[in-house]
């Protein structure tokens, strides 16, 4: 997903003479060939990610569109109150790009996991937040940002879902997108995890169960229709994440249902559970770890519709 945030930002630069990155002394040898060609758009503010972030709200506000570009929670929790104080506060047109969204940084430690990002940013004022799936997505994403103006957080994760776009299928922000269809259940995921989501929908549909599969790529705005349909067309809704239960997409999806009055048969959110994500190993390895993998996302589903065909069964023995 880097790559394809890069080389979208590459080719449209020549085109907006307002854009600038911003980086935390890292990521040359992806962002190599975007300072070659624009090195006055680009700017690395050393290991000062708090400092990047105060000047990116002053050049935007002098009429720049700026991305800030770091690993994981360095440009977002780190200097969170400069983003809520000088940033999101002012509207700023400034784009946080958080790189190894969720645990992948895996080996590194939780330090580097970005696992509350998503509750955080969205209880922001203004603040547009993006997660991509697949690194259409991602692209898409980037190119969308260069034009948008306000405070906004691209989330990129290393891994990604395959790309499934239909012929002349247009990205459009707060809308989620359906890339497999099912009645028995849905899996809303955002982020690379969609890749584990659809893996557990081939599963199990080898078993009979045909799960609807959501790529929520913006988790704020929230797409409330395509959620409410999904609540009423499918037997229940599974939420996944590479990210904290607590007020990530979970909690956005059963807020926006709630104050809709929608409510799915069922409802489970597949994420960290007041933990954190303290084991080392590969992203892989950590989503088997945490239950969060393609088989974890299988059984969920299989247990859950097992107890509610259980229920059936004893209102029916009545």
């Amino acid at each position: 997903m880097r790559d394809a945030f890069i080389r979208t930002l590459t080719d449209l630069a020549p085109q907006h003479p307002e854009l600038l990155l911003l980086t935390g002394d890292l990521g040359f040898k992806v962002l190599d060939q975007y300072i070659a060609r624009f090195p006055r758009q680009f700017l690395n503010v050393g290991v000062a990610e708090q400092n990047m972030s105060g000047l990116a709200a002053g050049l935007a506000l002098e009429g720049h569109t700026v991305f800030t570009y770091s690993i994981g929670n360095f440009p977002t929790l780190r200097c969170l109150e400069q983003i809520r104080n000088d940033i999101c506060y002012h509207g700023a047109n400034v784009k946080i790009v958080c790189i190894g969204g969720g645990m992948s940084y895996g080996a590194v430690g939780f330090s580097h996991h970005a696992t509350e990002d998503l509750a955080i940013l969205r209880s922001l004022p203004g603040m547009l937040v993006f997660s991509p799936c697949d690194l259409w997505e991602a692209a898409e994403a980037a190119r969308y940002l260069v034009s948008h103006r306000g405070p906004a957080y691209l989330r990129l994760d290393k891994s990604a879902a395959p790309v499934n776009v239909e012929p002349g299928e247009a990205f459009r922000p707060g809308s989620i997108r359906t890339v497999r269809e099912g009645s028995d259940v849905t899996l809303a995921a955002t982020g690379g995890i969609l890749g584990e989501a659809l893996l557990a929908a081939d599963a199990l549909a080898e078993q009979g169960i045909f799960c609807r599969v959501l790529s929520v790529h913006t988790v704020k705005p929230l797409d409330t229709d395509t959620l409410a349909a999904a609540a009423s067309e499918t037997g229940g809704i599974i939420s996944i994440e590479e990210h904290a239960v607590d007020g990530g997409l979970g909690g956005a999806i059963s807020e926006a249902l709630m104050e809709a009055g929608v409510f799915p048969g069922f409802f489970v959110r597949m994420g960290l559970r007041n933990t954190f994500s303290s084991a080392v190993g590969s992203q892989q390895y950590l989503r088997k770890v945490y239950s969060l993998d393609a088989a974890a996302i299988a059984r969920t589903v299989s247990a859950r519709l097992a107890r509610g065909a259980d229920r059936f069964l004893t209102v029916a023995a009545r």
